[in-house]
């Protein structure tokens, strides 16, 4: 059958964060790099979508082709991956300063990925910079301006705000990252990633590898942000936000459910078994 079960899932959210926990550091570097990169195509793709139609979850309904590709090549999302190293952790297949390492080194490549695509679409946009009459570019000042200066005029209101906004965010796309693996087929993957994607981006919610790219971006293009505004109102809590969320709502809860739940069902079995065994 096409279908996973569920306890074989975690199994495999295991075995995938121990992989990824083991990989050099160059291959973290690359693949977090194209992993940003294409989750900027996805979100450019997004806007223009929204833009064309004025209908903004026509949008959202199309922005998960950036997130299928970076699954489908088997690239880094360090989002993703916050549900499933502390898993390979915990079941002592990867330690904690691989873990750490592994995050480190990722939103590195996430990073320059997002800038080096925000720039190619900077050029691509602008004409290198004669023209900023584009609708794209005005979107792009406009998402950056709303994620940075619009939590700041809140204060701490709003940074617990965009912490909850990446708490939620990463919820649905941790388990787009894990219900990859409840179909062996490419179809089966495709559309069982495409619905919590969809549901994160069409709510407005914070990620923190789409913030690489379209805060800096919109920075690039012209936006009244500045490089502190970017890191103390929404890539700091955002990527603490995304980080708890997948852990405990998507690794951990699953973890509990099918790993640790099986494990205290086996128990009374294991036990009828040894009595056999020594009964006369």
């Amino acid at each position: 059958m096409d279908y996973v079960n569920p306890s074989d899932v975690v199994e495999s959210m295991v075995e995938a964060g121990a992989k990824k926990a083991k990989l050099p550091v160059h291959q973290l570097l690359v693949r977090g790099f194209l992993g940003a990169a294409l989750l900027g195509f996805a979100t450019t793709l997004a806007f223009t979508f929204e833009l064309q139609t004025k209908i903004g979850m026509l949008g959202a309904i199309i922005f998960p082709v950036g997130f299928v590709m970076i699954i489908l090549l088997g690239l880094e999302l360090v989002t993703g991956s916050f549900a499933l190293i502390p898993l390979a952790v915990m079941e002592k297949k990867a330690t904690v300063s691989e873990m750490l390492r592994n995050f480190f080194w990722v939103i590195i490549g996430h990073i320059i990925g997002g800038i080096i695509y925000g720039l190619m679409i900077y050029v691509s946009i602008t004409n290198f910079g004669q023209t900023f009459e584009n609708p794209l570019t005005q979107k792009i000042i406009a998402v950056a301006d709303v994620k940075t200066n619009g939590y700041a005029t809140m204060g701490a209101d709003g940074l617990l705000i965009v912490f909850i906004k990446a708490m939620l965010c990463n919820w649905m796309v941790t388990l787009g990252a894990v219900l990859a693996m409840v179909s062996k087929s490419t179809a089966g993957k495709i559309i069982a990633m495409w619905l919590p994607i969809t549901t994160f981006f069409g709510q407005g919610f914070e990620h923190a590898v789409v913030n690489m790219f379209v805060i800096p971006t919109g920075i690039l293009l012209g936006a009244d942000v500045t490089i502190i505004d970017w890191w103390l109102w929404n890539q700091i809590p955002v990527t603490i936000g995304n980080l708890v969320s997948g852990f405990l709502f998507t690794g951990l809860a699953l973890y509990f459910i099918h790993k640790i739940s099986a494990k205290k069902k086996e128990q009374p079995q294991e036990v009828h078994e040894r009595l056999k065994k020594v009964s006369f």
